[in-house]
C-alpha cells in the first residue's frame, strides 16, 4: 500500500507535536531544579536555568554548546541562579548523579563558579587548576565559561555522550532539544538515529580495531603457553609425582583453558586483561611445578619478565633505559638478566606497528590491556614511563580506556562513580560559589 509511509509519517509527526505540548515549558513556567537541569544536560552540553537567563544569552549559550559538541568531549555546563532550588552543598555531586554520565561538570551558580570531574576524564589537580585560572572577581559568565571550556577541552578525555542531539540552551532546555527531536521524528527518524548513534558507532569501531590488534598478540601468547605445556612431559601418575605437583599441573591447565575461553568471548579491549592474567598465573604454576620436580626451593611470586612475558616469571631486577628515556628498575628473567649484564640487548616482545615490528612499549595504547594483565595496572605506568605506551598509560583515562573496565567519558554510569571526585565543599561568599579556594574539595584534592 503506497499510502502507508505517508500515514506513518503523519502519525509520527503528530506524536512529536503532542510530546512538545506536554513536555515543553510554558512561557510562565520555567524548568527549574537539579532533576530538570540533569535532564537537559543529557540532551546537550549547556543548560541555562530561566532564573539565570540574564547571566548567559541564548546566542552565547548556543555558541558555547557548539564549541563543546564540535570537540566531541563530555563537558557539561550549567548556569543556575543562587536560589533554594540549587542548594550549594553537594550541588556538583547531585548534578552528576542525576545526569548519570561520566564527564567534567562546571556550574556557574549566581556569581560563583566551580567544577568537578570523574577522574577517568580529568585529574582532580587539573580541575582545580582550571577553576583557579578562570575564576576572577567581576568576570561575566560568558567570558568565564568560555575561558574554562577553551582550557579544558584539549586535556579532557573521553567522547561526548551518544544521547546528545543538537546543542545549545534556550529557556532552560537545550536549544533544538525537544523541538529538533520532533522535527527529526517528523522526518522519519533517520536523522535522529544517526545523531544518537554517531559517537557510539565510532567508539565501537575503534574498539574493534584495537581488539583485532590484541587478538593477534594474545593468540600468539596462548599458543606459546600451550607449547610449554606439551614440552613439560609431566604425567600425574608418573613416579615421584605427588598431590602438590598434580595441583600445580591442574592449575596450569585450568589457566590455559580459561585464557582460551576468555579470549574467545572477548568483545572489548579491556577483556584481554583477564586473558593475560590467566597466562601469567599459568606460567607461575609451571615454574612452581618445575621447582618441585627438581627438588629446588619454590620460587617467589614475581611479575613476568618485562621484556617478554612469555619468558616466564622474573628472577631479578635490572636497570634498563629506553631510547630517549630515564633509567628504571624492571623485572627480568634469568636469560635477559645475563644479556643485560653482558651489555647486550634483551630479547624484547615485538608487535606489529605502522613502522614494522617494534617492542610493545613503542606501540600504541591498544596494547595497554595486554600488558596490564601481565604486570597489573598499578605498576605498569612506572615501568613504562618515558615510552610511547607509558605516556598513554600514565593518563587518568588509562583504566577506563585501556583495560580497567571503568566508565569512559560520555558513558552512562548512573550513580556508579567515585563520590570523592565530586566531594562536598563549604560554600561561602554570600551565597555563591566564589569563596572556597581553587575548586574547594571538588575533585578529591588540591596541590
Amino acid at each position: 500500500m503506497r499510502t502507508r509511509p505517508f500515514h506513518l509519517l503523519s502519525a509520527l509527526a503528530g506524536l512529536a507535536l503532542l510530546l512538545l505540548l506536554i513536555l515543553a515549558p510554558s512561557a510562565g513556567a520555567g524548568i527549574t531544579g537539579i532533576p530538570d537541569a540533569a535532564t537537559a544536560l543529557k540532551q546537550g552540553p549547556v543548560y541555562v536555568d530561566p532564573g539565570a537567563a540574564d547571566q548567559l544569552s541564548t546566542a552565547d549559550a548556543d555558541a558555547l554548546a557548539q564549541k563543546i559538541e564540535d570537540a566531541d568531549k563530555p563537558l557539561f555546563i550549567a548556569v543556575l541562579p543562587a536560589t533554594s532550588e540549587y542548594p550549594p552543598e553537594n550541588l556538583l555531586r547531585n548534578l552528576r548523579t542525576q545526569t548519570g554520565v561520566t564527564g567534567l561538570y562546571a556550574v556557574r551558580l549566581g556569581d560563583g563558579f566551580d567544577a568537578a570531574a570523574d577522574r577517568s576524564v580529568m585529574s582532580a589537580d587539573a580541575v582545580n587548576n582550571l577553576v583557579t585560572s578562570v575564576r576572577q572577581p567581576g568576570v561575566d559568565a560568558n567570558t568565564e565559561l568560555n575561558n574554562f571550556v577553551d582550557q579544558a577541552l584539549p586535556t579532557l578525555s573521553g567522547s561526548a555522550p551518544a544521547s546528545w542531539g543538537t546543542v545549545g540552551a534556550d529557556d532552560g532546555v537545550p536549544v533544538g532539544g525537544l523541538i529538533t527531536l520532533g522535527a527529526l521524528v517528523a522526518a522519519g527518524g533517520a536523522g535522529a538515529y544517526a545523531i544518537v548513534r554517531r559517537n557510539r558507532l565510532r567508539k565501537e569501531s575503534e574498539e574493534r580495531e584495537a581488539l583485532d590488534k590484541l587478538r593477534v598478540v594474545v593468540d600468539e601468547d596462548i599458543t606459546a603457553f600451550g607449547e610449554e605445556l606439551e614440552r613439560l612431559d609431566f604425567h600425574p601418575a608418573e613416579a615421584g609425582a605427588d598431590d602438590a605437583m598434580r595441583g600445580d599441573y591442574e592449575r596450569a591447565l585450568d589457566s590455559y583453558d580459561k585464557a582460551k575461553s576468555l579470549m574467545g568471548s572477548a568483545t572489548h579491549p579491556h577483556d584481554v586483561k583477564g586473558v593475560t592474567q590467566q597466562l601469567e598465573d599459568g606460567r607461575f604454576s609451571l615454574a612452581v611445578l618445575a621447582a618441585r620436580r627438581e627438588s629446588r626451593p619454590l620460587p617467589e611470586r614475581r611479575s613476568p619478565c618485562f621484556f617478554d612475558p612469555r619468558h616466564g616469571p622474573s628472577t631479578a631486577d635490572r636497570t634498563w633505559t629506553p631510547a630517549g628515556g630515564a633509567a628504571r628498575e624492571v623485572p627480568v628473567c634469568a636469560a635477559d638478566a645475563a644479556r643485560l649484564d653482558d651489555g647486550q640487548e634483551p630479547l624484547a616482545r615485538t608487535v606489529d606497528t605502522y613502522d614494522g615490528r617494534r617492542p610493545y612499549w613503542e606501540a600504541g595504547p591498544a596494547y595497554g590491556p595486554w600488558a596490564g594483565g601481565y604486570f597489573g595496572g598499578g605498576m605498569l605506568p612506572g615501568l613504562l614511563v618515558g615510552t610511547m605506551l607509558g605516556s598513554m598509560l600514565a593518563t587518568p583515562a588509562y583504566a577506563s580506556e585501556y583495560g580497567g573496565g571503568e566508565f569512559e567519558g560520555g558513558d552512562v554510569s548512573g550513580a556508579e562513580f567515585s563520590s570523592g571526585d565530586f566531594g562536598s565543599s563549604d560554600y561561602g561568599g554570600g551565597g555563591g560559589f566564589g569563596d572556597f579556594g581553587g575548586g574547594g574539595d571538588f575533585g578529591g584534592g588540591g596541590f
